[in-house]
């Protein structure tokens, strides 16, 4: 009896393995391959595999960017691979809007709960995986269409054509997220406002809430990804005359440079560019003048030396009664930006925030007095009463944004070096 029982065992499970070993079923009317032959085509050490290695070293596939905004339906869109194909699907407006019963405006562009989660992984951008099982699952790629940007609530689009428009599916997410008008209709801010009348008051703790555009807060920023507004030209505070893009802006790709062949760690789907030259010195680019490294002088050095220059010195402008507006971090684990100019600016506000910043700044002990104490306790509140209180023009908050575009850009001008040298040389003059 037990070796009839051992018997219709092996039978069973070498059934199983042959049933799965068996390819996946073609369209109708077609037998399914086998599985050797179907899933290896794109399985092996040259292909997915190869891909999955490179991934591993890219920022998308660990940290705050992968895992740790599951459930914001705000953040979905970029931060969880199930939202972003959701605002893709359904195109999700950028517009903003009064959704009755309310009476102020709300900003659309979030994913459903029910598809905020997901990590950043192969098929957020290549969503047909796993459909033809050929290669050309891998195209298209999940959106390539134009952009409208949220950062103008839909009013202004980025548009990249070149390579097949492929940039536009990375400047969906690699773009900046607005500011919004706190203390009245909730809408969008209005940029232009803030260059048609620069000497204006933006915001001043002692004259009605009402007249105040917008409580500064230790986070009022641009948020983190402001590349593909910079690449494309489009999204500052455009102060003064003369702005223009560099050739970057209509003849080079996303990944003609951040999926460049490998050289060490960068390269390939790691999306890191960062010392390899590989997609600048391609034939038509930079091949007659190479760049070799990261103190090549023409075109790197020179640029990003001057950029650093500038923002320096637009941070130096910005100080008000001796305190910096702009907080300084060097700890390159916290700041994606240490090093990028000499104080180590983070692009945050320097203001007192327990809630949200709980340990403080950590190398600028002196801040401005926070406008809202939501959440403080009555110690909190009283340390919070006896700090200085910020007032800023038009100008001041319009090169505080453009700041912040130039320094989370995090190229230093290599993306698009005319317009961002435009854009800081226009807020300094503008500041008295």
């Amino acid at each position: 009896m037990k070796t009839l029982i051992r018997l219709f065992s092996v039978l069973f499970t070498t059934g199983f393995l042959i049933t799965a070993c068996e390819g996946p079923m073609g369209p109708a009317g077609t037998n399914g391959a086998d599985a050797n032959a179907t899933c290896t085509q794109c399985h092996n050490s040259a292909g997915v595999d190869s891909v999955s290695t490179q991934f591993a070293y890219s920022k998308h596939a660990y940290g705050e960017a992968n895992f740790e905004e599951v459930g914001s339906t705000g953040c979905a869109p970029c931060h969880e691979s199930e939202g972003f194909k959701y605002v893709v699907k359904n195109n999700v407006s950028t517009v903003f809007t009064i959704v009755p019963p309310a009476t102020t405006y709300s900003n659309p562009y979030a994913s459903s709960p029910d598809k905020s989660y997901g990590p950043m992984q192969c098929s957020m951008c290549h969503d047909n995986l796993h459909t033809t099982y050929t290669f050309a699952d891998f195209m298209p790629l999940t959106t390539t269409a134009a952009v409208p940007m949220t950062f103008f609530g839909g009013t202004k689009t980025i548009d990249l054509t070149q390579d097949y428009s492929k940039s536009n599916l990375c400047a969906k997410c690699h773009q900046p997220r607005p500011l919004t008008n706190s203390n009245t209709d909730k809408n969008v801010m209005n940029y232009a406002g803030l260059v048609s009348n620069p000497n204006a008051v933006f915001y001043d703790a002692a004259q009605s809430s009402s007249l105040n555009v917008l409580k500064p807060s230790y986070r009022t920023s641009t948020h983190n990804g402001t590349t593909a507004a910079i690449f494309a030209g489009i999204g500052g505070v455009e102060f003064g005359t003369g702005y223009s893009n560099s050739q970057h802006t209509t003849v080079a790709s996303c990944q003609d440079c951040h999926m460049a062949p490998m050289s060490g760690k960068a390269g390939g789907h790691t999306f890191n560019a960062q010392g390899n030259f590989n997609g600048c010195n391609v034939a038509g680019c930079h091949a007659a003048n190479p760049i070799s490294s990261s103190t090549t002088t023409t075109y790197w050095k020179q640029t990003r030396d001057g950029v650093k220059a500038q923002l320096d010195q637009l941070a130096a402008k910005l100080q008000e009664r001796g305190i910096d507006i702009l907080g300084r971090n060097g700890d390159a684990t916290a700041n994606l930006w240490a090093g990028l100019t000499t104080n180590n600016y983070d692009g945050n506000l320097n203001i007192y925030d327990p809630v949200n910043n709980p340990a403080g700044p950590t190398y600028n002990t002196t801040l401005f007095q926070n406008p809202s104490t939501t959440g403080f306790t009555a110690d909190q509140i009283a340390t919070n009463s006896a700090l200085p209180k910020l007032t800023l023009t038009n100008a001041q908050m319009g090169a505080i944004i453009n700041f912040q575009l130039c320094l989370r850009d995090f190229s230093l001008g290599i993306h698009n070096k005319a317009y961002t040298t435009t854009l800081l040389a226009n807020s300094l003059a503008v500041l008295p």
